[in-house]
């Protein structure tokens, strides 16, 4: 495993900074640069930096950190923001809100030195953290799909509801459960039951975006968390997600494999026309059951139900 601490310089302001890094050059630095908030997301979720020297296109860059983020999911760097000498303030707040990371702050004026002393600092602050960081993942991750349990998916939930209703932004859920799942196990013994959750895990971690999250939140009932997705994006995923399902075989010891299908339910929140995440909850939960009542192998969008079923 290479030595070299992997730093992302996110020049949003684009007022020189990442030039005067490159002076930087010590070897066991690795640096990157973007110069946007796409470019920085790309860069974190491509290169999974352990440090962020950001320079907020915003005083005090809270959106941009929301952003980023929310974009790093398991992943969280150290961060070293970039103030304005005259606008601490703003930073400072953004310190207190990011208290379970490492995180400092530097003047912008700062000399190159001053740079070189915080990335050090940072540096055994995040080497700490991600060994608490590797206890925390065993905690809050199902050990047999590596998917969050559900807790911390609700937790995720309810900080996605809030960023999209701040910000105005786009939010999709998807609820799914294994059509029949009860039936193969009581065919064959636990271990047949274990390989198909392990292969519907993995099928379900290969369709997630980087900022998207994956839950286990039962037995056989998995959730799909897609920020920054409208009911249309949404309803791709619940189709390409249903199809690969049915492509899904579990070999066993007869001659024909085991083949799951699945039942599932979405709804979309668009910034503002929902109250909370439980109701965008509820009703991703009605749209499941329409689907199981269905008969499953489908997907059921919740504003597509009819008022009884909706009532139901």
């Amino acid at each position: 495993m290479s030595t070299q601490l992997a730093v992302l310089i996110s020049d949003h302001r684009g007022e020189g900074l990442a030039e005067s890094l490159e002076k930087l050059t010590e070897a066991s630095l690795d640096l990157h640069q973007a110069s946007n908030l796409k470019a920085s997301k790309r860069a974190l979720t491509k290169l999974r930096p352990q440090v962020i020297i950001l320079d907020p296109l915003a005083s005090g860059g809270t959106k941009e950190i929301e952003v980023l983020w929310a974009a790093a999911g398991d992943h969280v760097p150290a961060l070293l923001l970039v103030t304005d000498p005259s606008r601490v303030d703003s930073a400072a707040t953004a310190q207190a809100s990011l208290r379970n990371i490492p995180m400092d702050l530097i003047r912008r004026d700062a000399p190159l030195d001053e740079f070189r002393v915080r990335l050090r600092a940072l540096r055994a602050r995040y080497q700490g953290e991600s060994e608490i960081t590797d206890l925390r993942y065993q905690a809050s991750h199902d050990d047999r799909t590596g998917l969050l349990r559900p807790i911390p998916f609700a937790d995720r939930l309810e900080e996605h509801f809030s960023a999209a209703a701040r910000h105005d932004l786009p939010l999709a859920l998807i609820l799914m459960d294994l059509d029949r799942f009860g039936q193969i196990n009581k065919e064959f013994d636990h271990t047949v039951g274990d390989r198909v959750i392990e292969s519907v895990g993995e099928l379900v971690r290969h369709n997630l975006r980087a900022e998207d999250i994956g839950g286990r939140l039962g037995g056989d009932e998995f959730g799909l968390l897609l920020p920054y997705t409208t009911a249309l994006d949404a309803a791709r995923v619940v189709r390409r997600v249903r199809d690969r399902m049915r492509a899904m075989v579990t070999k066993v010891d007869r001659p024909e494999p085991i083949v799951v299908t699945a039942s599932l339910g979405f709804e979309s929140f668009n910034g503002k026309d929902l109250k909370s995440a439980d109701e965008l909850r509820l009703r991703a939960e009605r749209a499941l059951r329409a689907a199981k009542l269905a008969r499953g192998d489908r997907g059921i969008y919740f504003r597509s139900l009819g008022e009884d079923m909706e009532s139901a």
